[in-house]
């Protein structure tokens, strides 16, 4: 078990050096694969030394080689950050495939482990997106539906567990539809793009639980509410200041993949009805 997380660890390095292409390039829309990075500063291409995910930012002291511009303590945060994510899914994920009884269990297992790891990824990239440009782009929402699907659909053929199929599909419509009449009701407020990714979170919120499609989507409400009255007491923001939604979303679907059964439980046996 710990080896496998190390492994879900190093691998997260590397996924957050790509993540970090992703959110300066697409929104820009430009290629993923050329040309190959470079300085911003300078325009002098990175090399395969200089390209070891948070290492050769502390080696190179945060510090281009070529030309001395300073580099952004974001790029080894974004691939710490994916490590550790990628740890921690890993860890919640694995037992249920070292458990497993018969192969079949294992490579359904296997799927819904690298299913929530790509829906780790990319929460990362569009949380950041988000924050920079106000935008969640359809090249990285949409392709997550077909993804989403295909990994539940998979894993519950394997299984033969088929009520694994309805569960995910109310939690996708359902959100999908809360966010679509949250858009009409509050114009400016709620983006096409935050109804879009409603419906991957929450397919992969009921993907897990009832409870945690319910914590999940209550969760950023209560989440990017307490940050806005934050900003607004220390006067970073006030009351018509627009913050991109998006990320407070992916936390919250996170909150509610990670701890949403015990929080629902919770709250259940707090009103009396568990």
């Amino acid at each position: 078990m710990p080896l496998f997380v190390f492994i879900g660890f190093v691998l997260g390095l590397a996924i957050g050096s790509f993540l970090n292409v992703v959110v300066y390039r697409v929104p820009n829309h430009r290629s993923l694969v050329s040309p190959r990075s470079a300085c911003p500063h300078c325009s002098a291409p990175i090399l395969p030394r200089d390209n070891i995910p948070v290492f050769s930012w502390l080696l190179l002291r945060a510090k281009c080689r070529a030309c001395g511009a300073p580099i952004s303590a974001r790029y080894p945060l974004v691939e710490l950050g994916t490590a550790i994510t990628f740890a921690v899914v890993a860890a919640c994920f694995l037992p249920a495939i070292l458990e497993a009884t018969s192969g079949l269990a294992v490579a359904a297992g296997v799927i819904r482990l690298l299913a929530y790891l790509y829906l780790g990824a990319i929460s990362i990239a569009l949380a950041l997106i988000d924050l920079d440009v106000h935008r969640l782009p359809n090249v990285i929402v949409l392709p997550a539906y077909i993804v989403g699907t295909a990994s539940v659909v998979s894993t519950a053929l394997l299984t033969a567990r088929l009520d694994d199929i309805v569960r995910p599909a109310i939690g996708l419509g359902g959100l999908f539809l809360f966010y679509f009449l949250m858009s009409l009701l509050y114009r400016g407020g709620m983006g096409m793009g935050d109804v879009k990714l409603a419906g991957v979170l929450g397919l992969f919120l009921a993907w897990q639980s009832w409870g945690s499609l319910a914590v999940g989507a209550f969760a950023p409400f209560l989440i990017g509410g307490l940050f806005g009255v934050v900003l607004v007491a220390l006067r970073k923001a006030g009351r018509k200041t627009k913050i991109p939604f998006g990320p407070w979303m992916l936390l919250g679907a996170w909150v509610g993949i990670f701890g949403g059964d015990a929080i629902f439980g919770g709250y259940l046996r707090l009103v009396g009805l568990a």
